[in-house]
């Protein structure tokens, strides 16, 4: 607890210095969750916003990188630069986080190891939103222990960017993008490649992203339309098996499309949406003899939503409504097909002349596989003053086996038809500070899971196979902190921001007592995050940012990123390191990732 409490003395040395001045309010941010949008302020839960202009400053080449700087937030890789990833809120697994985009959900049925397979850039992000805690009332199926939502941008000037870039391990990448908007319609599109070498053997890769959005507005009617494809060719030395699988290799596409419709009437906000989701998955044991081990899997998911809010005499009510078809051919798993449909229910009002919001909700949920549940929850906020609010949310939630789970086999694992869902129940309490140039949120947070999926065997002779055995309590605190140096100190100032946060995760398994588990305990129960951005003169500008992770199951480790960028006019160059002290590290129990690893380019944008 030795590092909580010098956290909380730090944040605490944060606030008494923001006080100063409460007359600024920070911009604000709406938090677009699928019927109620908020105010980042407003919301009665932590949420982390990644913005844009955060983004840029950060030594970062994938959203799976860009989420190693959020609190809270767990990403395991196996490969470098986003080749692939495993991501997880608070101490679940990684089949226990919904990613998605645009409101999208990413999740996979094949297997969660899919769900960061994004066909998005950096590029094309105008903010990352993170949601802690029980989603399903909010999100649905899978967000069982938070939710990650990649907000994408259509720009509303004309331009055509370049970019490209080179480094060690024969590194390079190129990206063009351009927006096109005339008069009510705006079209963006942009187009990447990367590639490597790899930092060791068989961990090539090469990455082509292509993305495209468009949005037509005609007063009270608002049609956007967005599709991406990404396409990823990487060797996978040691990523599953074991270690000595050196020889692994795996190709995976992913497509999204997505059409949505928003009309606004009175107090009413209808969002309907038609959406697609096609994963290709090809698996080769060894590389050069696809012969003697090859898996293939191509899963679809198509499905419609339908989302309005009103707003009435007693706040603002939510209502939703999901229906999907979700299938998947594969050579290990069969021909497997499920059907899923979701109706959500919400209700925001307010007490006290607006100091005390309240938000009842739930999700009735039926899969064809299984059986129809309901999941409540309420989120509950106290303003305090204009700087403090203090909020409190409980519920339930839940997470639907995968085809994977149930039905995969190999002379090491063994599926288990039997399963049932995952379900848990969780709690937080906190508090958000708005100060001038200052926020921070400050939380615990309780979740017991029950019939949770664990892989176990009686003896190491033995094949894996999943039971609904774990029972697993997770709780801890988690603090972040931000400061605007620019609006504390002076406009002019070198200094220009400040980033903390930490994570203490203390989990408990309940059960599994004589059998060897795989995920039971894998959980951060440490994680520190620090970042300092400063300008030298006019157009440098540099960032350093330090991690610290401590691991149940794994050795801890320290590291030291930074970047390097000049800007004049429409032109940027950087140079960047990550890993600056080479530290020697595992992220997964499986590999090794990479030392220090420099890279440098440019990107100009043509107006």
């Amino acid at each position: 607890m030795k590092y909580l409490w010098s956290i909380v003395i730090l944040m605490g040395s944060m606030l008494a210095t923001a006080q100063v001045d409460t007359s600024y309010n920070l911009p604000g941010v709406v938090i677009k969750e699928n019927r109620l949008e908020l105010p980042f302020s407003e919301v009665s839960r932590t949420v982390n916003v990644l913005t844009a202009q955060q983004i840029k400053a950060l030594p970062v080449q994938s959203v799976n990188e860009l989420l190693l700087y959020v609190a809270g937030v767990d990403v395991r890789q196996r490969g470098a630069n986003g080749v692939q990833a495993d991501v997880s809120i608070r101490g679940g697994t990684f089949d226990q986080t919904l990613v998605l985009v645009n409101g999208i959900k990413m999740n996979d049925p094949q297997t969660g190891h899919h769900m960061m397979n994004l066909p998005v850039d950096l590029e094309n992000v105008e903010r990352i939103e993170v949601l802690k805690g029980p989603g399903a009332r909010i999100y649905g199926q899978n967000a069982f222990t938070g939710a990650i939502n990649i907000v994408t941008k259509t720009p509303e000037e004309q331009f055509f960017k370049v970019a490209a870039q080179g480094g060690q391990h024969t590194l390079g990448g190129i990206q063009f993008s351009a927006a096109f908007p005339k008069g009510d319609f705006s079209q963006y599109v942009s187009f990447s490649k990367d590639f490597s070498e790899g930092y060791r053997y068989n961990t090539d890769y090469d990455i082509t992203n292509l993305f495209y959005q468009n949005s037509y507005e005609q007063g009270r009617h608002k049609l956007r339309f967005m599709a991406g494809y990404t396409d990823r060719r990487f060797g996978a030395n040691g990523f599953y098996a074991s270690p000595d699988a050196r020889d692994q290799y795996e190709e995976v596409q992913t497509s999204i499309a997505a059409l949505n419709y928003e009309y606004e009437a009175g107090n009413w906000r209808l969002n309907p949406r038609l959406f697609w989701r096609r994963n290709q998955d090809e698996y080769i044991f060894v590389r050069r003899n696809p012969s003697l081990y090859r898996n293939m899997h191509i899963g679809n998911t198509v499905g419609l939503e339908v989302h309005a809010s009103n707003e009435n005499a007693w706040g603002t009510t939510g209502l939703g409504l999901e229906a999907a078809s979700v299938s998947l051919r594969s050579n290990i798993l069969g021909h497997r097909e499920r059907i899923r449909a979701s109706l959500f229910l919400e209700h925001r009002f307010s007490l006290m002349d607006g100091l005390l919001d309240v938000t009842p909700g739930l999700s009735v949920n039926h899969f064809s596989d299984f059986d129809t549940q309901v999941f409540p929850g309420i989120d509950l906020g106290m303003r305090v003053n204009e700087q403090l609010k203090l909020f409190a949310n409980v519920g339930y939630t839940y997470r639907v086996p995968t085809f994977t789970d149930l039905y995969y086999e190999d002379p090491a694992n063994l599926g288990n038809p039997n399963l049932q869902p995952e379900q848990a129940f969780a709690y937080e309490a906190g508090a958000k500070m708005n100060f001038r140039g200052a926020n921070v949120q400050a939380s615990y947070f309780f979740r017991r899971g029950f019939d949770l999926i664990d892989w176990t065997r009686e003896a190491d002779t033995l094949q894996w196979q999943p039971f609904n055995l774990s029972e697993v309590d997770a709780q801890g605190v988690e603090l972040n902190g931000e400061v605007f140096l620019p609006v504390l100190l002076d406009a002019n100032t070198v200094l220009r921001r400040l980033r903390l946060g930490y994570t203490y995760i203390d989990a408990e398994l309940l059960e599994n007592e004589g059998v060897i588990s795989r995920y039971a305990l894998e959980n951060l129960d440490h994680q520190l995050v620090a970042g300092l951005e400063y300008r030298i003169g006019n157009r440098l500008f540099h960032s350093v940012v330090f991690r610290y992770t401590s691991r149940v199951s794994m050795e801890d480790y320290y590291l030291v990123d930074t970047k390097l960028q000049y800007r004049h006019g429409q032109l940027q160059i950087f140079a960047e390191a990550s890993n600056l002290l080479d530290i020697t590290y595992r992220e997964t129990n499986l590999v090794t990732m990479p030392g220090r690893w420099v890279r440098a380019g440019f990107s100009y944008r043509f107006e």
